[in-house]
């Protein structure tokens, strides 16, 4: 059974709630194929689903390591930390999502491929804008003095 396979069965169990059953085939990825941040990432997530919230921190920091700029990292580890009680650090985990969302991709990192079906519209370049001629403006020749008022 192919590495893909087994992770779709794991995703398959964790989505019946079969947590110790998915956590299990996880962990037979990850002994095989350790760089496998999505099996990584998934395991934390059935680690929290399970209760075991000490656990689910625990892997959370290691997909943490894999990819330190990832935003779904950082939005797991808010609230493994929240249920685990501890606030400010899901706080922080939080704050670190948002600027994760806002971040490209590092140079040790690769880029998501982009489906250019699913990519946003570009609007069109502006085009060059050309100003009236300013007609409150009046044209008076250098030097001109402005009229006397006269006096009251």
């Amino acid at each position: 059974m192919s590495l893909q396979d087994q992770y779709d069965e794991a995703m398959h169990l964790y989505s019946m709630g079969e947590y110790d059953r998915a956590i299990e085939r996880f962990l037979v990825i990850l002994k095989e194929q350790p760089e496998n941040f999505d099996a990584q990432l998934s395991l934390g997530m059935a680690y929290y689903r399970k209760g075991d919230f000490a656990r689910a921190i625990e892997e959370g920091h290691k997909a943490e390591k894999m990819r330190p700029n990832e935003q779904l990292v950082h939005t797991n580890l808010s609230l493994f930390y929240m249920k685990a009680g501890d606030k400010a650090t899901a706080e922080h985990h939080g704050l670190q999502a948002r600027i994760a969302s806002w971040k490209t991709p590092s140079s040790g990192e690769a880029a998501q491929p982009v489906n250019p079906e699913l990519e946003m519209a570009k609007p069109p370049p502006p085009k060059p804008m050309k100003l009236p001629d300013m007609p409150w403006k009046k044209n008076k020749p250098i030097g001109a003095t402005k009229p006397k008022e006269p006096n009251g």
